[in-house]
């Protein structure tokens, strides 16, 4: 394979058969869950940010619909079974291949217990959580509190 500029970014092509590989954005799934009005946050269990408090996250599966991955990720994070409420926003900035899908739900069933990726889960008070380690995360919680207030 070698690499030529197409469409005005260097991608990898074979010059015998023409093939233009375009490497797709890797989307993942985050859900704001309310709990007795408070966020259901995990402990991750791996990196990045390992160790650190964040929301019930994961990558979306090929073929996998993103709202069904959201919902598979809280339960396999946290014991809970969650209903989507919302569409909280799309989360992307440039140079990075991820993509953020992120939903806000409430608990249906199930027990909070930690799984998966998560070493611990635990339930804050919106206007006390701990500090969060991704780029998005406070415009995330920004957009999420102002859909809660409309």
């Amino acid at each position: 394979m070698d690499q030529r500029s197409i469409e005005g970014r260097p991608r990898p092509y074979c010059p015998s058969c023409g093939y233009v590989a375009f490497f797709d954005p890797k989307v993942a799934a985050v859900v704001l869950v309310s709990a007795d009005d408070k966020l259901v946050l995990v402990r991750r269990g791996i990196e990045p940010a390992m160790g650190r408090w964040s929301f019930p996250s994961g990558y979306v599966d090929r073929g996998e619909a993103v709202e069904d991955a959201a919902v598979r990720e809280v339960k396999e994070e946290t014991g809970l079974a969650v209903q989507l409420t919302g569409l909280v926003g799309l989360y992307s900035r440039r140079g990075s291949p991820v993509v953020l899908a992120v939903y806000s739900a409430d608990v249906v069933g199930g027990a909070l217990a930690p799984g998966g990726d998560a070493r611990e889960t635990a339930s804050f008070h919106p206007d006390d959580l701990p500090p969060l380690p991704f780029l998005h995360d406070d415009q995330i919680l920004a957009d999420w509190r102002d859909l809660r207030v409309t």
